[in-house]
């Protein structure tokens, strides 16, 4: 069993789909955003607020870097960005998912939670730059893919599924 790593858009549910792979399989599961919070004792919004998304890049690289040296048999749940990072295919099989923009902004604002999690994604504040964004990064993210799951109005549950049955059949 090796590493599987989640990659996509801010908002498409990698925690949520996270949290139902370990609790229907074996594998351990870990966010890179909540490991870069626990180095820097701030959240991910602090961070870009108080030193810089460049800063974040940086803190990314070296969780990315401890990943491809550490942590084996684990899904890892990524931030958005962290795709860019050199070392990802040493990491583990990467598996995007992926759905509209207007389909991911609709899912957050449905959740019960819905104005805290806009809050904690500073880069979805404005969102004709959040759909810039998207629009610059969904090719990068098809591109390094080895398993796409579409989440587009599925259940992390169902995702989960379709997830760990593609996982096995890529083994």
């Amino acid at each position: 069993m090796k590493n599987i790593i989640l990659i996509g858009f801010m908002g498409v549910g990698k925690g949520s789909v996270a949290r139902e792979v370990a609790k229907n399989s074996s594998y351990m599961t870990i966010d890179t955003d909540d490991l870069i919070e626990s180095m820097e004792n701030k959240k991910v919004k602090e961070i870009f607020g108080d030193d810089s998304e460049e800063y974040f890049r940086a803190l990314e690289k070296k969780v990315s870097l401890w990943l491809e040296g550490s942590v084996k048999n684990t899904l890892i749940s990524t931030g958005g960005g962290f795709y860019k990072q050199k070392n990802l295919k040493k990491i583990g099989l990467v598996v995007l998912l992926d759905s509209p923009f207007d389909e991911i902004i609709k899912r957050i604002k449905k959740h019960p939670n819905a104005e805290k999690k806009l809050k904690k994604r500073p880069l979805l504040s404005d969102l004709k730059a959040a759909k810039k964004l998207y629009d610059l990064r969904r090719p990068e993210y098809l591109k390094l893919s080895d398993i796409v799951i579409d989440v587009t109005k599925k259940s992390a549950s169902d995702c989960s599924k379709e997830l760990l049955k593609k996982v096995k059949k890529h083994a």
